[in-house]
């Protein structure tokens, strides 16, 4: 089995409280706190359906799926089949908790791993959202991307901010789990040197701590 890596290690322990952000299994004041300071994460999903309409019929690729909001949203908009990539082996079994008894559960693939060590075949969407949060080469992962991406890829870019980039720099290290951010200009250079053509970089608003990309 392939080594999950600092990244992997981390939600492959923290699988079951990552799930509860979406699911609204938090206390009121967890979820205020959510709306607060985590605001970005409800916006990218939101944005992410937006930006793939229609979806209908479409296969969609899941890069670092996570517990599954997006994989089972997918579904329920009419994606034909979708793949889900994960490196923690928890994130996937709960992948599979939400599909249970579902009619989707035999039109989802599920492989452990990271790119672009993992290679499947092009999608016709890409969805990576909260990921190159942890990729120490960039480049690479997108050269990659490029080449499982048919029609469109979403994702999710972390930018700088001169406390709070800061303050979870220092929270990760704890975690021994690197993180990196990124600014506007650099997004658009790693995303044209990786081969896409069409580049649109929206940045959440607020507090919102991610540029959300589509690219194609």
């Amino acid at each position: 089995m392939q080594t999950m890596g600092r990244p992997g290690d981390f939600f492959h322990k923290f699988a079951s409280a990552f799930d509860t952000l979406y699911d609204n299994q938090r206390n009121s004041l967890m979820r205020c706190l959510d709306q607060k300071f985590r605001s970005d994460i409800f916006i990218r999903f939101t944005r992410t359906f937006e930006m793939l309409e229609p979806i209908a019929g479409k296969t969609v690729l899941d890069i670092g799926c996570g517990s599954g909001p997006y994989v089972l949203k997918a579904f329920k908009r009419g994606a034909a089949q979708v793949t889900a990539i994960d490196p923690a082996a928890n994130m996937l079994n709960l992948v599979k908790k939400k599909l249970a008894g579902t009619p989707y559960s035999q039109r989802c693939i599920m492989v452990q791993g990271t790119v672009p060590q993992v290679n499947v075949e092009p999608h016709d969407y890409v969805i990576i959202m909260g990921v190159l949060d942890y990729i120490a080469d960039a480049p690479a992962f997108l050269r990659a991307i490029r080449q499982m991406t048919k029609e469109i890829c979403v994702i999710s870019f972390p930018s700088r901010h001169w406390l709070r980039s800061r303050l979870r720099k220092a929270r990760y290290f704890l975690r021994n789990c690197p993180v990196y951010f990124y600014e506007e200009p650099i997004i658009r250079k790693l995303c044209e040197e990786a081969g896409f053509a069409k580049i649109n970089i929206y940045k959440i608003p607020g507090a919102g701590m991610d540029y959300h990309v589509t690219l194609g």
